[in-house]
């Protein structure tokens, strides 16, 4: 039996979510092109390729708070830089934390 700790199960399962739904959202909400959200999230235009055509972060948001907090984040970050976009990052982190805590579930089995 394999034993992921907190941090693992984050940078596994929850940075590629909140950056796929990041990612969807910049180019659907907003406009912007492949290059532009990947310039946006500090990530290539590959991964945001991956993400949108689901190949990456293929788990979903079933929350309907987290998912109006990530369009809230997704308008942050269109106005704010790098620092921003991390700010929304581990701030949606966090809401996905505890509701998995609340619900005690697993992201990944």
């Amino acid at each position: 039996m394999t034993i992921k700790i907190d941090c693992e199960e984050n940078v596994w399962y929850l940075l590629p979510l909140i950056r796929k739904e990041f990612a969807k959202s910049l180019i659907k909400d907003h406009g912007l092109t492949q290059r532009k959200a990947a310039e946006k999230l500090g990530i290539t235009e590959s991964a945001v390729s991956q993400y949108v055509s689901k190949k990456r972060g293929d788990s979903k948001i079933g929350n309907a708070m987290i998912r109006r907090e990530i369009k809230e984040s997704t308008k942050r970050i269109m106005n704010g830089d790098i620092l921003v976009m991390k700010m929304e990052t581990c701030r949606i982190c966090h809401l996905l934390r505890a509701q998995r805590s609340q619900t005690n579930q697993n992201f990944k089995a």
